[in-house]
């Protein structure tokens, strides 16, 4: 009745289809993480706009203006005034204190004086 053959063919199509079974169930699963990590960019992003329009309202002139008025008392701001604002050459420079490295001993193969590493070079 059944062949040898007809066997094997059967048991190499139930093989073949149990495969691409796996593979689509694989590569479903795959799309559907790739949605999640795009859906978490987009709300990032979101975020970020809206944390950008925040920062933009809590920054306006006229608020913090407001602001230093009302806690002027608590704060005790003071305008800055022209003198105060000096260019970088007017600043003095800070001494550069450079460490002597050359009387110490650096400890590995700069003790021994020679490297004994084998590379494949040809000599002469």
């Amino acid at each position: 009745m059944f062949r040898t053959s007809d066997i094997v063919l059967i048991a190499v199509m139930v093989s073949a289809a149990a495969f691409t079974y796996k593979t689509k169930h694989d590569a479903e699963t795959q799309l559907d993480a790739a949605r999640k990590i795009e859906q978490q960019i987009r709300f990032e992003e979101d975020s970020i706009d809206l944390l950008k329009a925040d920062w933009s309202l809590l920054t306006q002139p006229a608020r913090l203006q407001k602001l230093s008025e009302l806690y002027q008392s608590q704060l005790q701001l003071q305008p800055v005034e022209g003198r105060q604002i000096v260019s970088l050459d007017d600043l003095p420079a800070r001494p550069v204190d450079i460490p002597d490295f050359s009387t110490q001993r650096l400890g590995g193969m700069a003790d021994s004086g020679t490297d004994k590493t084998v590379t494949g070079a040809v000599t002469q």
